[in-house]
């Protein structure tokens, strides 16, 4: 796995840092949809909640005043919380406007970052498995279970990484649009790429939304 620093600039191919070499070619390239990472990484829903609890139980500390005082108690929470949702909404946007994932017939890249776009190479040997969570909205997340010791820090591919996975981070393709479409187009990049006999697919029922990860890609043996 390589990463290498980008410059929008010079991209010769977008989201990609250098032209690809004879005989490999992309197979499907897109970008996170940015309210499906509002929802699943900036958590803007629960934050939204909160607010929203917050301005009635200061309402209500202040019913004793009379309905408009304690209409006006709640309602000055407002400018915070609208400040509050309107950042993490430009932190989704931006998330997702600065990212490009390609899959090609050899590798993966993410060209990820926002202050320093930086793209990561993951090539097909270093996937041991993949899994797929759809979300009710027809997006989702496929994250990698990569093999072999080189590894980056779970900082280095955030928020582009399955959550909690800290000691082995686990990238993940965020927000994808037609998930499980994308799934199958990797599954089976992944099944012609490596030798023969040396991967096993495995099939799970088509996930509800909000499931956990499913099985839903090529699993190739560690050997």
């Amino acid at each position: 796995m390589s990463q290498d620093h980008d410059d929008y600039a010079v991209e010769p191919i977008r989201g990609l840092p250098e032209a690809l070499p004879a005989g490999e070619h992309i197979l499907w390239q897109g970008a996170p949809q940015w309210w499906s990472l509002a929802k699943t990484v900036f958590h803007i829903r629960a934050v939204a909640f909160y607010f929203a609890v917050l301005m009635l139980w200061r309402g209500s500390v202040h019913w004793d005043q009379g309905m408009v005082a304690s209409v006006l108690s709640a309602l000055s929470l407002l400018p915070i919380a609208l400040i509050g949702l309107g950042l993490l909404s430009l932190l989704a946007y931006l998330s997702a406007r600065t990212s490009v994932y390609t899959i090609t017939n050899k590798r993966v890249v993410m060209r990820i970052g926002m202050a320093l776009p930086t793209a990561i190479n993951i090539p097909f040997k270093l996937i041991g498995s993949g899994g797929l969570a759809e979300h009710a909205d027809g997006t989702g997340d496929i994250p990698l279970s990569l093999t072999g010791d080189d590894r980056m820090a779970y900082s280095n591919f955030w928020p582009h990484v399955r959550p909690w996975r800290f000691t082995r981070p686990e990238p993940m393709l965020r927000g994808v649009p037609h998930a499980r479409r994308v799934a199958e187009i990797l599954s089976q990049a992944l099944v012609a790429a490596l030798p023969s006999g040396a991967v096993r697919v495995s099939s799970a029922e088509s996930p509800k939304p909000g499931n956990a990860l499913h099985p839903d890609m090529a699993h190739a043996n560690a050997a």
